[in-house]
């Protein structure tokens, strides 16, 4: 059916808005009108007529007004008073009186002008120091790089928080190498700088070695990129500064080899991009620096970050001593900020639109993704409107991606779409706009970081989407820079624990009563055959221990699955993420281009093979999974509320069963579920949470099918307060998953890495400030559906589909549990379907 306007014939333009009705608008003539919820566009189109023909649609004041009052767009006097003395680009301002979304907020980012310090001919430097910093146009040091230079100097352990692009590898770098200058000996490692990535190391290692040059050191990467012929080199004649990453550090040790003696002589370690060692990954990186501590004599620590709120707490558990805490900011341009909610289109459609508008202007921009496919799905899209990018993740080749970030440096490509990948400090030049998902506000101030670091004006743009947090953060954007992301660690993570005192006794055997704070782990790895006491001192053995160390990751991340197109590699995957993704008859993105999933071999040699598919195929596919939680130790219980709560070990067993195949552009699921011939199954040991909510009495008695409701409503309550905990745990739902047990009114909540990595325990922590979260989410939320929708009780990681949801149900259960209804943990029901 076309739908032309009873007006002036021209075509109609119908869209359904975030509140689940349509709004119909002729750009022609611009009659206008919002029909409620249909089945079919059909229906709202012969509503729409009948309205029409009765005179009942809208002037355009009524329908002003509308929009208004339904949160659909915000009036012109709103955006007016938001803008007030400012002056936005009109970009910024033709997309805040655009009237195709909602603007929760606009305002401008101005850092505060950076206070300056001593001059460099000041502060004692070595001249040759000095003569790098006139030559870089550097007269004076910021007030923070002084104090850190200082302070570094005198021995303390410092922390430096700055913005992006301050000057913070100044500040650390030129205090170790004044330092190592003053004490050198040729062929010994003093200093190593640690960062996250590879790629990371080798964007920063020219700037070091350009320092220590100027002071007569000598730098050099070493790494698992490293050549041979080059590493033979660094070990023959070591240098004064090592650059790597703590894989390296952890492996070395562990095996002890030439690298890991060369180790031994280290003074100082710098750790740059601090905030990324939280969770699973920093409690293994606690365990390696205390391993380092053990064969070095004494080490100063430095750690720095443009994004650590908590950052003393935090590093002084990370390196186990105690921190000196310096900030500071740096000079940049000021950015427009406007956080977006789509309230008449899909956040995908937002994004590109934006893009758009910033790259037709020759705007350099970057678009963060929060997952591996919604990168891929913007630089489809993106390409089909002519715009020039590229996608950059990880499980993309290392020489893509080198070539990705070269090509938008050089001004070559004009936009990159990428995952956190580049959230850290690689430099890819010049960039003019960032637009990103919703993501912690530490974490989006950092991205907007890239914007405008070359002193000119910026743009960057909060995309919120169809879920329950940007649909808070709709209502209640100043939330939104309250709610920050806390950096966590779980030094007593016993999975990790267990682990590193065995790889201590690897580095270095373990001395008779040394290590007293972990002697129940040190006995029971005597009493399981792993450690063997030998004069005195616990030596490893290795004939009980070698899968075990060999399959370690500390990284909380399984192995990999690697893909081939046309007997080529071309990415790969982590696993279990892998089953889900790779599965035969899987669509897999990869760089921009949709592949079809021919050939997926697991467990036994872990690969998948790809082959091509017409570029106007119109689906990609979404896996269905089942987990089923046992527990196996409790570690704490208490009450929230009224509500038993249980921290405890718990086994998961995961199954991917099947897909669902989903159209491209609509995001809508398209025929049958598939059930796979052989379901997936992968199996670990973790922490979590688990708890007993009350009955939606009121609910189940007002339904035909009272067991339906019943666990749909424990269902929904159970992707609602993940959700919600994003915002008072600081974005650990990304960390966690979760399980309701069938009509039982069991939920449980649990990290998602292998052992635990300390999300569940701060959402234990912190579970009554989830629950009313969690209730104003679903009370806040207007739509008027059973099973809610994307912005109450729908999660994209739900393995059911979003199926077996009932919002009223769950709004009931978490009002009785605001309320302090006393419920108790109990065993699960025999039969209970477990909905994940």
């Amino acid at each position: 059916m076309k739908y032309s306007c009873p007006k002036c014939e021209f075509g109609l333009v119908i869209q359904k808005t975030f509140n689940k009705k349509f709004m119909i608008t002729c750009s022609e003539c611009g009659l206008q009108d919002i029909v409620d919820y249909a089945k079919n566009i059909d229906e709202v189109y012969l509503e729409f007529l009948a309205r029409f023909d009765q005179g009942q649609t809208p002037d355009k004041k009524e329908l002003n007004s509308q929009l208004k009052e339904e949160g659909i767009v915000r009036d012109k006097k709103e955006i007016e008073e938001m803008i007030g003395d400012n002056s936005p680009d009109p970009i910024t301002k033709d997309i805040l009186f655009s009237k195709k979304d909602y603007i929760s907020l606009y305002k401008i980012i101005k850092a505060p002008e950076p206070e300056f310090g001593l001059s460099i001919d000041e502060m004692g430097l070595d001249d040759g120091i000095i003569q790098y910093l006139s030559k870089k146009n550097i007269a004076k040091f910021y007030k923070f790089q002084e104090d850190s230079i200082l302070d570094i100097i005198s021995g303390s352990n410092v922390i430096i928080t700055a913005p992006t692009a301050s000057g913070k590898t100044e500040a650390f770098a030129i205090p170790i190498i004044q330092k190592i200058s003053k004490d050198s000996k040729s062929g010994t490692i003093l200093a190593v700088f640690v960062y996250p990535t590879k790629a990371l190391s080798r964007d920063q290692l020219p700037k070091i070695q350009e320092i220590a040059k100027s002071a007569g050191l000598s730098a050099a990467v070493f790494d698992g990129d490293t050549k041979q012929k080059e590493r033979s080199e660094i070990l023959d004649n070591p240098p004064h500064i090592v650059v790597t990453n703590f894989d390296v550090i952890h492996h070395h040790l562990m095996y002890r080899t030439r690298f890991a003696s060369a180790l031994s002589t280290v003074q100082y370690l710098i750790v740059d991009e601090a905030h990324v060692y939280s969770g699973i990954f920093g409690s293994n990186v606690h365990y390696i620096i205390k391993r380092l501590k053990r064969i070095c004599k004494k080490i100063q620590f430095v750690a720095a970050s443009a994004t650590l709120d908590n950052a003393k707490e935090f590093c002084e558990q990370l390196f186990g001593e105690k921190m000196q805490l310096i900030s500071g900011t740096g000079k940049k341009g000021e950015t427009d900020f406007v956080m977006i909610f789509p309230s008449l289109r899909s956040q995908r459609a937002l994004t590109i639109d934006l893009l758009e508008k910033l790259v037709t202007k020759k705007h350099k921009t970057m678009v963060f993704s929060n997952s591996h496919l919604n990168s891929e799905l913007v630089a489809m899209q993106a390409k089909k409107k002519k715009i020039d990018i590229r996608v950059h993740r990880a499980g993309l080749m290392a020489n893509y991606r080198n070539f990705v970030e070269k090509s938008f440096k050089e001004d070559r490509i004009m936009s990159i779409s990428c995952t956190p990948t580049l959230e850290l400090g690689i430099d890819v030049g010049n960039v003019d706009g960032v637009i990103s998902s919703t993501i912690p506000v530490n974490r989006l101030m950092q991205r907007i970081g890239r914007a405008a670091r070359k002193g000119q004006n910026g743009f960057a743009f909060l995309a919120l989407g169809n879920d329950p947090i940007s649909q808070y953060y709709k209502n209640h954007p100043d939330n939104y820079f309250e709610d920050v992301e806390k950096t966590y660690i779980d030094p007593k993570n016993p999975y990790v624990e267990e682990f590193h005192v065995l790889a201590m006794a690897c580095d270095k055997p373990i001395v008779k009563h040394e290590l007293s704070e972990h002697s129940e782990v040190i006995q029971r790895h005597i009493d399981q055959g792993r450690l063997i006491l030998q004069e005195n001192r616990y030596v490893p053995n290795y004939d009980s221990i070698k899968e075990t160390i060999n399959e370690y990751s500390i990284r909380g991340i399984g192995k990999s699955i690697d893909i081939f197109y046309n007997d080529k590699k071309i990415g790969e995957r982590v696993l279990p993420m892998a089953l889900e993704e790779l599965h035969e008859s899987a669509i897999y993105f990869l760089a921009g281009t949709r592949y079809k999933v021919k050939e997926f071999d697991y467990p036994q040699k872990q690969y998948a093979k790809l082959v091509s598919i017409p570029r106007d195929y119109p689906y990609y596919t979404k896996a269905l999974t089942e987990e089923w939680p046992t527990i196996e130790t409790v570690y704490e219980k208490r009450r929230a509320f009224g509500i038993e709560v249980f921290f405890c070990k718990l086994h998961i067993q995961k199954q991917v069963y099947g897909y669902v195949n989903i159209e491209l552009g609509q995001e809508v699921t398209q025929g049958q579920k598939v059930l796979l011939d052989k379901p997936l199954e992968y199996d670990f040991i973790t922490k979590g949470i688990v708890i007993h909510v009350p009955k939606p009495i009121s609910q189940m008695e007002s339904s035909e099918n009272a067991e339906y409701v019943e666990a749909s409503g424990y269902h929904a309550t159970e992707h609602i307060i993940i959700e919600g905990s994003n915002m008072v745990t600081g974005g650990v739902s990304q960390d966690l998953g979760g399980i309701s047990l069938g009509t039982s009114g069991l939920i449980f909540i649990y990290d998602g890495a292998i052992g635990g990595n300390g999300a569940s325990k701060a959402l234990y922590d912190r579970l009554e400030k989830a629950f009313e979260r969690s209730l104003s989410i679903v009370k806040e939320c207007p739509c008027n559906n059973e099973s809610g929708c994307p912005r109450c009780t729908f999660s994209y990681r739900c393995g059911n589909n979003n199926e077996f949801l009932h919002k009223k149900a769950s709004q009931e259960i978490l009002q009785k549990i605001n309320d302090g209804e006393i419920t108790d943990v109990t065993e699960p029901t025999e039969g209970d379907k477990p909905l994940v």
